[in-house]
């Protein structure tokens, strides 16, 4: 039973989706055709577009799903213990320090090199 359940979601998903790519299309379609009209209307029309595409996606399993996900990255961003701004400076200090030796580095191996092929040339 739970299999014929899940196969009139997944059909009824299919028929939200089509609605959604049809919801986008007209969006396209309407900017280019109303392309002589205010931008500000045709944002406004766009928004309105984009919020009921995105009501009617949150509706299937792969848009609960979705938003779930958001919900919990959400959480654990809430969670990260983020760096203070000595913690920072000093980092970056650090990687700019690094990153200037290897590119002295570079240039010294570059120039040796271009120092040796010139006197194996002539």
């Amino acid at each position: 039973m739970s299999a014929k359940a899940d196969s009139g979601e997944s059909k009824l998903d299919s028929l939200k989706w089509i609605v959604v790519v049809l919801l986008v299309a007209v969006g396209v379609a309407g900017n280019s055709y109303y392309s002589d009209q205010s931008l500000l209307y045709r944002v406004l029309a766009l928004l309105a577009l984009a919020l009921v595409a995105g009501f009617v996606a949150l509706q299937t399993a792969k848009g609960k799903a979705f938003f779930d996900l958001f919900k919990e990255a959400k959480l654990e961003i809430r969670k990260v213990v983020w760096p203070t701004r000595q913690e920072t400076l000093q980092t970056t200090a650090i990687v700019v320090v690094f990153v200037l030796l290897v590119g002295l580095l570079l240039w010294a191996i570059d120039s040796l090199l271009s120092w040796i092929v010139s006197g194996v040339i002539g």
